[in-house]
């Protein structure tokens, strides 16, 4: 399963063209991913067949949050679910640096219905094994998206190994300074089965380029070939 980030509905509809499997929406590339507009919600979700996931993340300046944030989430939810994207990407901690089970479940009661994936919040945490288990609890989260912690991904294989032994129903997304250059490595000692990529494919690897598609068709096309 191949999951691309896009900006807008035509960087989705390049998405569907190229023979992706989702779009992930989000605003702010800049800043890691933020909620984008109810607008370019609807219009990206009425733009393509495949599934979109919507970031609901209201700020980056941490993935904690007060009361008040988590009301804005859950009001962003439940509006994403009314316009009929497939699925929603959160993450919350508490101020100590662990999951806020608390917080999470009051989200993942908006979420019926819903494919929840659990962001790269996850690789903030001290104990991520740990946290994969947690999560596994809630039958609401679908997917964990994961660079295996800090650092370079193809560095952190070992941790993403461990993670997906230990997720239960969860599937893992290894996602997180994805490319050309390490994906099949990743894909030959991870074993994971979902992949996600954002300025990888977009021209010169900026996140203010247009999606390349030649690149993005090339690497779907190298991933979906692999033995």
């Amino acid at each position: 399963m191949i999951e691309i980030i896009a900006l807008t509905p035509d960087d989705a509809r390049c998405i569907e063209a190229c023979g992706a499997d989702r779009v992930e929406l989000i605003s702010a590339f800049s800043e890691g991913g933020l909620t984008p507009s109810y607008g370019m919600i609807e219009k990206t979700v009425k733009a393509v067949k495949i599934p979109v996931n919507v970031m609901i993340r209201p700020h980056a300046k941490s993935f904690v949050y007060s009361t008040e944030e988590i009301a804005i989430m859950k009001k962003d939810i439940a509006i994403t679910k009314e316009l009929g994207a497939n699925g929603v990407v959160f993450g919350v901690l508490d101020c100590n640096g662990n999951l806020h089970e608390e917080y999470i479940k009051e989200l993942l009661e908006l979420c019926e219905g819903l494919d929840v994936t659990f962001h790269k919040a996850i690789d903030e945490l001290s104990h991520i094994v740990e946290g994969v288990k947690v999560l596994s609890k809630y039958p609401e989260i679908k997917t964990i998206l994961t660079s295996g912690g800090k650092g370079n991904i193809t560095g952190n294989i070992p941790v993403i190994v461990e993670m997906i032994k230990n997720a239960g129903h969860i599937k893992v997304m290894a996602g997180g300074g994805l490319g050309f250059e390490n994906i099949k490595q990743v894909i030959g000692e991870a074993g994971a089965y979902e992949y996600h990529f954002g300025t990888a494919v977009r021209y010169n690897k900026s996140i203010f380029g247009d999606i390349d598609m030649k690149s993005l068709k090339g690497l779907v096309e190298s991933i979906k070939s692999y033995k």
